[in-house]
């Protein structure tokens, strides 16, 4: 009865560390369902807070900066002046900014969106979906996305105006 026990223990044993293996495997290897530079990007539906409900197909023919954001996240507030800077510039040459919000309700985003003037298409993404399809994980993370639709560049944390700048010159270059 003992030896059944402890051969009952190393299988439950052997499972878990399989398991683990392949948790680990899917992080750092990542999943072939989640889009990488040069790939499509993920498409999209949100409610905007235009109360439109918007889609990737609606920026078709436009370089897309698709930027995932939280007001719990304080690199993804401060580099808010940027990506508003960067809309008003870029907004006439057929570049869209689009911030999606991570996870927060209506009202909060709303009240961030008057405290700080933003006006380029901000997306609620309560359930996060889109999350899950573009394979964010640290915010801010940001995606650009050339006029036809393959995305260009990933960038993982906080963007400074500079940076934000060059990387969407060479986007509008990309066409």
């Amino acid at each position: 009865m003992g030896k059944s026990k402890k051969n009952i223990q190393i299988v439950i044993l052997l499972a878990i560390v399989l398991i683990g293996v392949y948790a680990v495997a899917t992080v750092v290897f990542g999943s072939d369902k989640v889009p990488k530079v040069g790939q499509k990007a993920a498409d999209f539906e949100l409610l905007g807070m235009d109360g439109n409900v918007h889609t990737m197909s609606d920026y078709e023919g436009k370089a897309r900066v698709i930027n995932f954001w939280g007001t719990y996240c304080p690199p993804c507030v401060r580099e808010m002046p940027a990506l508003q800077s960067q809309w008003e510039k870029w907004s006439s040459q057929g570049v869209e900014i689009i911030g999606i919000n991570v996870g927060e309700n209506k009202v909060t985003v709303e009240n961030f969106v008057a405290q700080t003037g933003v006006k380029f298409p901000i997306l609620m993404d309560p359930k996060r979906n889109a999350v899950a399809s573009f394979g964010v994980g640290p915010m801010p993370t940001t995606f650009f996305v050339t006029a036809s639709g393959k995305i260009d560049h990933i960038r993982i944390g906080e963007l400074d105006l500079n940076t934000l700048d060059k990387q969407i010159e060479q986007l509008v270059n990309a066409k």
